[in-house]
């Protein structure tokens, strides 16, 4: 099967457009599949992935209990595949990336601070009523768990063990979260910023 360019009508083999991958024709048109839709729409809980250039916004999703998956190394077109596979909305800074990928579910971010861009995407995805504060990992986005004293005893400062109760464990990668002057910091900021939605 062949896809022609819409401008000269030149025809490439249709292996070159896989996962929503288009090219430019020697004629200066942009040849591709219909944008691919994905099928049965977008899931009831939102997932995301963060291209390269959003590790500090998938951080701060993942504090919000969002499930963020971030990996600084990836190719474009595994960033897109992986979208596709796992049924990720894509957050790109990349301009190029929803011309170069025509597929749903790329959302462009535009703003530059990282404050600006949790807003934007809480906004744009009608996140407020979905926020879970502290419920998954900031390192490797896995769940939290709850975890006893006892657990935690040789892992934590005894300082915090002596003025805390409550810990949470990392289901993926074993870190060991406590409540601090941090979280109440962050708890404030996370409230101005839904007041603001």
């Amino acid at each position: 099967m062949a896809v022609p360019c819409p401008g000269c009508g030149r025809e490439y083999d249709v292996t070159l457009f896989s996962f929503g991958r288009t090219l430019w024709c020697t004629c200066g048109r942009r040849v591709g599949l219909e944008p691919r839709v994905r099928a049965g729409g977008p899931p009831t809980q939102k997932r995301f992935l963060a291209d390269a250039m959003l590790g500090k916004l998938a951080r701060w999703l993942r504090l919000l209990g969002f499930d963020c998956e971030h990996d600084p190394t990836i190719s474009d077109a595994d960033l897109v595949r992986r979208g596709i596979l796992e049924e990720r909305i894509i957050l790109s800074r990349d301009r190029s990336l929803p011309e170069e990928w025509w597929v749903s579910g790329i959302h462009q971010v535009e703003a530059e601070a990282v404050r600006d861009q949790l807003l934007e995407v809480v906004r744009h995805f009608d996140l407020g009523g979905e926020v879970r504060l502290f419920s998954r990992c900031a390192e490797c986005n896995r769940p939290l768990s709850p975890v006893e004293r006892d657990h935690v005893r040789d892992r934590v400062p005894t300082s915090i063990l002596a003025s805390r109760d409550a810990f949470e464990e990392c289901t993926g990668c074993g870190r060991i979260y406590w409540e601090g002057s941090h979280t109440d910091r962050f708890r404030r900021f996370v409230d101005r910023l839904l007041a603001s939605v």
